[in-house]
Order: C-alpha cells, then structure tokens, then sequence
C-alpha cells in the first residue's frame, strides 16, 4: 500500500523543529554574553539574572543536541566525525562557555591537564558531553571542581570532581540504562547519560569502545565523572 503523499513524516518534521531551535538558542546565547560583557560591574542584580539565562538557555541547548542525536542514531548511528585534535583547544572552548556563569557564582574550577595532548576524536559532541557533565557539576556542587585530562593505559581521560552531595544511588545503579527504563515522572530521566554513554562507545580503535563511569568520593568528596576515549 502506497503511502499518502499528503500525510506528515512527524519524526523528519520534529528534527527540523528541533535544528532550528538549536540554532535560535546559540544565538541567544551569543547575545546573553554580549549583554553580560557590556555591563558595569556595578550592576551585580543585571549580571545574575543573565547568568541564570545563560545556564538555562545552555542547559535547553544541549537537550535539543542530545534529541536530535538520540533520532539520527534510531535512523541509522549517531553521526561522528574523528579527526585529530588538540586537547587544550577543546578544554578552552569549554572553559570560555562557562566562564562567566562560574565567575558570577564565585566557583572555583581547576584545570589539570598533561601538556601537548592531542587525539583522534570529535571535538563537537566530546566538548557537547562535557559541557553538559560540567554544567550538572556547577548545579550541585558547593564551591569547587576539578577538571583533569590525561592518558592512561592507552585511553585519553577526561575527569570531572566537585564537592556536591555526590551521584544519588538510583545513578549509580543506572549503570547500564535503557531507553524504555527512563522514568520521566521522577525528574532526572538519565537521558544525559545515557547520551554520554552514546557518545563514547560512538569512539572506537581496534575493537576497544570509550567508556563512561559515575563514582562517589575522589579528592573533593562529591561526584566524580569520567570518561575514556580509545
């Protein structure tokens, strides 16, 4: 049976939808930190009330990204693009998104990271999956986070620390999640993670797969995330 010309392809019509408003969102983040860089300092109320937008809109932006990745993925695999890339420029880009939302609540991010890293990778969806990571740390976290980029046993290291309450135990748990496990009348779906997860097995080299792991304690006593590309 042939197919109505005229009926509507919901799925192709929700991604579009979800790629334009993707794309308003950075712009309006674009304009939220040219508002925030022209401000006095002496207009503190003005500048919280643009870092909260500018988490928010963010926070939005990077829900939209992970929807329209979690579709391509059911359509065929999620779209990734390795090339070789310099560590220090995927970190300075994190840090230059976040900067004047971490500044306005006087949060102190460390950056330990080997010199001279480079690897084969995305840079776009890693610095999307760190964003996020980094983003939930600055929501629930004291003071303090710790960034550290390494290589160890032939994997490129990314880990996050920070001195909240640390993962709740239901997180912990999840470590293996399934779309059809989600439960979306409890607030936190896990729909993050499990798009962390996606990216990072997305990244392979000689039948080895990146990985994801959630932990409690580290040096700050709170969350620690990590993520390992082969």
């Amino acid at each position: 049976m042939l197919k109505d010309d005229t009926s509507i392809d919901f799925p192709t019509v929700l991604a579009s939808t979800v790629h334009d408003m993707k794309n308003s969102l950075s712009l309006l983040m674009q304009s939220i930190e040219g508002l925030n860089q022209s401000l006095v300092e002496a207009d503190p109320l003005s500048r919280k009330h643009l870092a909260s937008a500018h988490y928010e809109a963010a926070k939005l932006n990077t829900g939209l990204v992970q929807l329209l990745s979690l579709y391509r993925a059911g359509i065929d695999s999620l779209p990734i693009n390795i090339d070789e890339c310099d560590i220090e420029n995927v970190i300075d880009d994190l840090l230059a998104t976040n900067e004047s939302y971490l500044n306005h609540k006087n949060m102190i991010l460390e950056v330990n990271q080997s010199a001279d890293l480079v690897w084969y990778l995305d840079a776009d969806l890693i610095g999307i999956l760190l964003n996020d990571v980094l983003m939930n740390a600055t929501r629930y976290c004291q003071k303090q986070i710790i960034l550290s980029v390494y290589k160890e046993n032939d994997y490129l290291v990314f880990k996050l620390e920070d001195d909240g309450p640390g993962y709740p135990e239901s997180m912990l748990e999840t470590n293996n999640i399934k779309m059809q496990q989600f439960d979306i009348a409890h607030g936190r779906t896990g729909l993050g993670l499990f798009f962390a997860r996606l990216i990072a097995q997305a990244h392979s080299k000689a039948m080895v797969t990146g990985k994801i792991s959630l932990e409690n304690g580290g040096r700050l006593g709170g969350s620690v995330f990590t993520l390992s590309i082969p």
